[in-house]
């Protein structure tokens, strides 16, 4: 479909400073960056938004470096950045792993973990890596900064915290003490929308043996579980997790996963198919993390 642009308003700061004025002074403009999203939207004629910022040109928000002991990821990393980032590799490989199987490379090449967050889809890939890794989502405005977490930042389906005069400019993560999981469930392993998406934190192979010697029968804290595709915005199974802390049986837990999540049914899957995928995935990381 050939769609005109000539009713469009670009604008290109030349600094995150310059972002935020313009913000504060000429909005509302639609941040902007890797495109992936938007890009479709205006092919196929559905994109209403007429005036864009366009954050691309600001390599401040490309870092990717330990700040104060957390790992601070900047807005404009993009999945490639993620995927040959030694730190990322090392600190949180789920969300290497979560890159790794974001479209095709030039999707990769393009796409940037401030525009997942941002676009809000409950099927985002990376979403519940930074859900089970309790992520900080840094935002800030022409005249201040703050902090949410990620558990807090969205409101319902693609609807943030986030205000008009303010950008997305990075995220922080704590350490994760625990063995990481992740695991995409599409169409096909990449090039697809996820039909089920998870990343979970099971106790470390230490904290196991510390308990069979005698210690603590439960794991708080410990037991991480994110769910994409299961509900209007990313799912943290809450009552899951709380369930295999406490030594529940993995029939229970997988039970208990079924009712916390809501599915609906869609083009790419119905909602018992979801359940079932869920539950799968559920036994297969408890499994896998278990045994290692």
């Amino acid at each position: 479909m050939a769609v005109s642009i000539s009713h469009r308003a670009l604008l290109e700061p030349r600094s995150l400073a310059g972002a935020l004025k313009m913000l504060r002074d000429e909005g509302p403009l639609v941040p902007m960056a890797g495109c992936t999203d938007l890009f479709v939207s205006l092919n196929f004629g559905t994109l209403k938004d007429t005036r864009f910022l366009n954050l691309w040109a600001l390599d401040a928000l490309r870092a990717i470096e330990m700040r104060n002991g957390l790992l601070f990821i900047g807005a404009l990393a993009t999945y490639t950045d993620l995927i040959r980032s030694a730190l990322v590799r090392r600190r949180i490989p789920m969300l290497a792993a979560a890159a790794r199987e974001v479209g095709g490379v030039q999707i990769q090449n393009r796409g940037t973990l401030g525009g997942n967050v941002a676009n809000a889809s409950p099927a985002g890939d990376t979403l519940p890596v930074l859900a089970a890794a309790e992520a900080v989502v840094v935002l800030r405005s022409a005249a201040a900064s703050r902090r949410v977490p990620f558990a807090a930042f969205y409101t319902g389906y693609r609807q943030s915290v986030r205000r008009p005069d303010e950008l997305i400019v990075g995220f922080e993560i704590p350490a994760i003490d625990g063995e990481q999981w992740f695991r995409k469930v599409g169409t096909r392993a990449a090039q697809a929308i996820s039909k089920v998406v998870v990343a979970a934190v099971a106790p470390s192979a230490s904290a196991r043996g510390r308990r069979r010697a005698g210690g603590s029968g439960r794991f708080d804290g410990v037991v991480r579980i994110a769910l994409g595709s299961v509900g209007p915005t990313v799912v943290r199974a809450v009552r899951t997790e709380e369930a295999l802390a406490g030594g529940a049986s993995l029939v229970d837990a997988q039970r208990i996963l079924v009712e916390e999540i809501a599915p609906i049914d869609d083009i790419r899957s119905t909602a018992e198919y979801r359940r079932r995928v869920a539950s799968n995935l559920l036994a297969r990381f408890w499994t896998d993390t278990q045994r290692r």
